[in-house]
């Protein structure tokens, strides 16, 4: 069973300073929450598997944690300012921590400190707040090399729940979604944050700032994927200039007040998802000349078929997550036709309730619910397998105590941040 994408592979091979069982940025180092990792445990003992440490006074913020170099990487906001954290991976005690941004004002209630994952290439780690400062720091020291805002150099406004883009770095540019009328995608230079060139997307607003740009290679060209918002859907931009490839602008990928989820590709079919107003759609890229036409293969409109905010993984020939808004009930999508294979039913998972976060690693789906239950599935087309779950700490906070940031496997360890704590879990099998 093939279950890496390709040129999505080698795109990113080289793409940070990490060894190949490293966690580098948001939904792993293909940006596909796929874990290549082997040798994990394939039930959990009663309880969960066995944990190593814990991480305390990280910050607020629901941002999921990178890992490389020996080093995990994380957002938060204290002491009234949001800034970049980094832990030593062998037992969680902290190295550094850099503010570098005033909290967004004005936000909607469940907005607990920035979501960003930092993003580590290079030696250096790339993170973006609140407020939609992105900036550049040193992996070694956390010292500031650089920061742009959103706000100031591309005419965005801080969404709703926040800027909680995590920036896509690609050889010498990064790669980010300012969603701004002077740049909805915004290439920089890596080295010093100066513009290498921009894609103004009109018009642009609602529901932006929220989901990651991806990059693949479809007819040929070298392009960045980007889901924008309810204006502007989602788009294809030439790797190389930022030209406009294609846009589709469908209900699936414009869906109101936040489109979120990364879009899955394989060759030259896109599957994006989005929850509030939204849906789900299988699309075909078809190359016309110098331009791109967007093909509609199957869509859904919700409530038939959405992701919320919980990501989505493509294991052999099917993708599965979890369906409905504030919801995760796993369902089985073929990704060559868009045809609903099973689910979703709408009952509980071993006791998971609410948006379920999702990756995979070595034969199983790792579904983390909303309210803290963690539960491990075998992808199979043939139905729901459920292997084993168990009952993660509560958080240490008491307002918005939602369990929500992805889970990570790095060099055979499993992190959930939650809040201010985060843990380690050991998902070795013995003997591995």
């Amino acid at each position: 069973m093939t279950l890496r994408v390709p040129f999505l592979a080698c795109v990113f091979l080289a793409a940070a300073t990490a060894t190949a069982a490293d966690w580098p940025g948001f939904r792993g180092p293909n940006r596909d929450g796929i874990s290549t990792e082997t040798g994990l445990l394939k039930k959990w003992p009663e309880g969960g598997p066995p944990k190593l440490w814990t991480a305390k006074d990280l910050g607020l913020g629901w941002g999921t944690p990178s890992v490389a170099g020996g080093k995990i990487f994380g957002i938060g906001t204290r002491d009234g300012k949001d800034g970049v954290w980094a832990l030593k991976e062998g037992d969680g005690k902290e190295l550094w921590f850099t503010p570098f941004a005033d909290p967004a004002k004005g936000l909607a209630p469940q907005t607990n400190g920035p979501a960003s994952t930092p993003t580590v290439h290079d030696g250096k780690v790339y993170a973006v707040s609140a407020n939609g400062t992105l900036s550049c720091l040193s992996a070694d020291t956390g010292k500031l090399v650089w920061k742009k805002n959103y706000v100031d150099e591309f005419d965005g406004k801080v969404p709703t729940w926040a800027y909680t883009d995590s920036v896509l770095v690609d050889g010498d540019k990064v790669i980010c979604t300012p969603c701004g009328t002077k740049g909805a995608v915004v290439a920089l230079s890596a080295a010093n944050g100066d513009e290498v060139w921009k894609t103004e997307v009109n018009p642009i607003g609602g529901g932006y700032g929220y989901s990651s740009p991806i990059k693949a290679t479809i007819g040929g060209v070298p392009m960045y994927i980007a889901l924008l918002g309810q204006k502007s859907g989602i788009v294809g931009v030439e790797a190389a200039t930022g030209k406009l490839l294609w846009q589709y602008k469908g209900t699936p990928a414009a869906g109101g007040v936040a489109q979120i989820p990364i879009p899955i590709v394989k060759g030259d079919h896109v599957w994006v998802s989005t929850s509030y107003g939204g849906g789900a759609a299988l699309l075909q890229i078809v190359p016309k000349g110098k331009e791109f036409e967007v093909k509609e293969v199957k869509a859904y409109k919700k409530p038939e078929l959405n992701n919320h905010h919980g990501g989505m993984v493509l294991v052999g020939d099917y993708v599965y997550f979890g369906h409905d808004q504030n919801q995760g009930y796993p369902v089985c999508v073929e990704f060559k036709t868009g045809e609903i294979v099973w689910g979703p039913e709408k009952k509980e998972v071993a006791g998971g309730k609410g948006s379920a976060a999702v990756l995979y690693a070595d034969g199983r789906l790792y579904y983390r619910y909303q309210n803290g239950v963690l539960v491990l599935i075998e992808p199979s087309p043939e139905g729901l397998k459920v292997v084993s779950s168990f009952k993660l700490p509560a958080a240490d906070v008491t307002k918005y105590p939602q369990s929500w940031p992805h889970p990570v496997i790095a060099n055979g360890k499993l992190y959930i941040r939650d809040q201010n704590v985060m843990y380690s879990y050991d998902l070795r099998a013995a003997g591995n």
